[in-house]
């Protein structure tokens, strides 16, 4: 049987890319982490590190036993907050936010089960996005976010944020119903080119990953319409004024007049639940949870 620790030491070189980056993650010595990866070794019966130059990297089998240390490790962190849970009710204020889409199709309903295992809650939400929402969190003005992170360009946390995927979707591009396009298959981003698009501000995970994959086909977007809203943007693309990348949580419900083409190369977005560590309150357990089990019903609704 394996160690906790010693999975737990392999689990944060796997994170960590280090022996020495692991042991100031976990606040022990690197020699301390080398030992317990050592006699993991033998538990092992298989070499689970090589060198890399001055460091070294993870084997196959180091790789595969890091994947189940790293569930391991979460399981037995869901254990500690279950027992702290006993005995603690679930009350008080929950201050959340997100981005619309996700707000508008996954949180109603998941506040509305919060609500109703746990009346005593007292939620709020507002919308934005990632780069504004996260210093308000990290400054402990929210509790909670519902954000979103665009391939290839993954959301960039700042320490001491903890992450849970919820979701990950298809993002396509949306076209007027009467544009060249609107009647492919799939289309290649660089035949956009000479398009203008709609998307959110400078700065935001949509703009920025629209800006880097359309340079790695190629060309500079040219993006004269930088709004908020995904309604709008739609709205513009059903008059022929602007094409738009939109995921598939943007599009529900259908927006009439808009074709949504798949691009090549494909990208995707990730819904993601974001908290504070050591700021998981149970309210912020128990949004979580419905908020999982609203995942469930999105498809059925759409």
């Amino acid at each position: 049987m394996f160690s906790t620790d010693r999975l737990r030491a392999l689990a944060a070189v796997a994170e960590h890319g280090s022996v020495a980056a692991a042991a100031r993650a976990l606040h022990v010595t690197p020699s301390g982490v080398s030992q317990q990866l050592a006699k993991l070794e033998r538990e092992a019966g298989r070499p689970l590190l090589e060198p890399d130059g001055r460091t070294v990297r993870l084997t196959q089998a180091g790789r595969v036993l890091a994947g189940h240390a790293a569930r391991v490790a979460e399981q037995l962190r869901r254990a500690r907050a279950d027992l702290d849970d006993l005995g603690e009710e679930v009350l008080g204020p929950l201050r959340l936010a997100g981005v619309g889409s996700a707000l508008r199709t996954l949180v109603p309903a998941a506040l509305a089960s919060l609500l109703a295992l746990h009346p005593r809650v007292e939620p709020s939400a507002c919308d934005g996005e990632a780069v504004e929402l996260l210093p308000m969190l990290m400054r402990g003005d929210l509790d909670v976010l519902v954000v979103e992170s665009w391939s290839p360009r993954p959301l960039a946390l700042p320490a001491g944020a903890a992450v849970e995927r919820l979701v990950r979707e298809e993002v396509r591009v949306g076209v007027a119903e009467g544009h060249p396009l609107a009647g492919r298959e799939r289309v290649g981003l660089e035949e956009l080119a000479g398009e203008a698009w709609a998307s959110c501000a400078p700065g935001t995970e949509p703009y920025e990953s629209l800006v880097q994959v359309a340079r790695a086909c190629g060309f500079d977007p040219r993006v004269p319409y930088t709004l908020t809203e995904m309604p709008t943007q739609l709205a513009l693309v059903r008059a022929g004024l602007a094409v738009a990348l939109v995921p598939e949580l943007a599009r529900f419900p259908e927006t009439p007049g808009v074709r949504f083409v798949p691009v090549e190369p494909g990208l995707a977005r990730e819904i993601t639940v974001i908290w504070r560590e050591g700021a998981e309150t149970p309210p912020v357990r128990a949004f979580k949870g419905v908020l999982r089990e609203s995942l469930q019903r999105v498809p059925a609704e759409a």
